[in-house]
């Protein structure tokens, strides 16, 4: 997986904030809160992310609305398992990482360690 572009992934933070299906008039409305984009532009960019497979989109009117295909947490848990695929060593960038979390971030991945451990592996049955 390659990381998105920046557009790519301010596009990406808009629709996964969203309430719900957005379209791009929606997308460039929020991003212009931060700085001046064409709608063109917004629409090639959620064209794009559309053609990846980061969207998928339906009719409503006139208009299409997109949703996202992934979470933001499917897509930063990717980034980190690519992450630690850059280092021979992955044991020790997890411990580093984890060594790095503030209370609640380790408490929350301790708990999730924990619920992972009682779980049986999902492509064991495969």
């Amino acid at each position: 997986m390659r990381p998105l572009g920046e557009l790519e992934a301010e596009v990406m933070n808009v629709v996964w904030r969203g309430a719900g299906p957005l379209t791009v008039q929606n997308i460039t409305d929020s991003l212009n809160e931060r700085r001046p984009l064409a709608y063109t532009t917004v629409m090639t960019i959620v064209d794009r992310l559309r053609a990846k497979g980061w969207l998928t989109r339906e009719k409503a009117g006139r208009a299409f609305r997109y949703t996202a295909v992934r979470s933001a947490e499917d897509y930063t848990a990717a980034l980190l398992d690519q992450a630690l695929d850059t280092t021979a060593d992955r044991t020790g960038a997890l411990v580093r990482f984890a060594g790095r979390l503030d209370p609640d971030e380790a408490a929350a991945l301790r708990a999730a360690l924990t619920r992972v451990e009682g779980d049986p592996d999902p492509r064991e049955g495969d």
